[in-house]
């Protein structure tokens, strides 16, 4: 099964109001909390990157993901 790709603007929707700078698990927390589907979620957990200074980095981690 092909992995389904998320859109950054809608990962962001679930990251709006977090506070940066933030670790990967807290991207992940977060986005839980404000009710990311799986899709979102397991985006999340794909990424390389496991500190964030804000949105732009979380975007760009996510154009690095296979």
């Amino acid at each position: 099964m092909a992995k389904v790709k998320t859109a950054p603007i809608l990962v962001q929707k679930y990251l709006k109001g977090l506070d940066y700078p933030a670790t990967k698990q807290d991207l992940i927390n977060y986005a839980k909390n404000n009710g990311a589907d799986e899709n979102v979620i397991s985006m999340l957990q794909g990424l390389r990157t496991n500190k964030f200074n804000d949105p732009a980095d979380v975007s760009k981690a996510m154009g690095e993901i296979d």
